[in-house]
């Protein structure tokens, strides 16, 4: 089971259908809308809203998920004094879901924009996962703070 937050407009969420085949499932979550993808169960709402996550929650139930993908990032104004804290309260939230949602073993990825908070973001992880590593697209600008955490072994504590 994936479980893809930020996932408006998809692109993450048919590569995971294609991944679990189809005894697989994909669980997909946006504030945006996003076009119905074959095999892809989708809730629209803000994550941060204690309604919306509990539906999250309940959509996941018992089973937990495989592996959590975070592409989620706040609408950026160009101050980085304000894009920064944004961003990195989605990559906590993020992480804190995938402590709760994930199966011992299970794998994130979470879009990172490095900055104030980040060290303490990568020390949580090194806590709760076996293996963390901070990964740079080759797409992504080298001036960019965009970084992706990708942390797998999730640890029982």
């Amino acid at each position: 089971m994936v479980l893809d937050l930020g996932a408006a407009p998809g692109a993450w969420s048919q590569y995971a259908r294609r991944r679990v085949g189809a005894g697989g499932r994909v669980l997909a979550s946006d504030v945006l809308t996003m076009v119905a993808i074959p095999g892809v169960e989708f809730l629209q709402g803000d994550l941060r809203e204690p309604a919306v996550l509990a539906g999250l929650q309940q959509a996941l139930g018992s089973s937990g998920a495989d592996v959590l993908l975070s592409d989620m990032a706040p609408n950026l104004s160009g101050i980085a004094e304000v894009d920064a804290p944004r961003a990195m309260h989605l990559a906590e939230l993020a992480l804190e879901l995938a402590q709760a949602a994930l199966k011992p073993g299970g794998a994130a990825l979470i879009k990172v924009l490095q900055g104030s908070g980040f060290e303490e973001l990568l020390a949580l992880a090194r806590r709760r996962f076996d293996r963390v590593k901070i990964l740079k697209p080759r797409a992504s600008r080298a001036r960019s703070p965009e970084t992706y955490l990708l942390a797998s072994g999730k640890r029982m504590v």
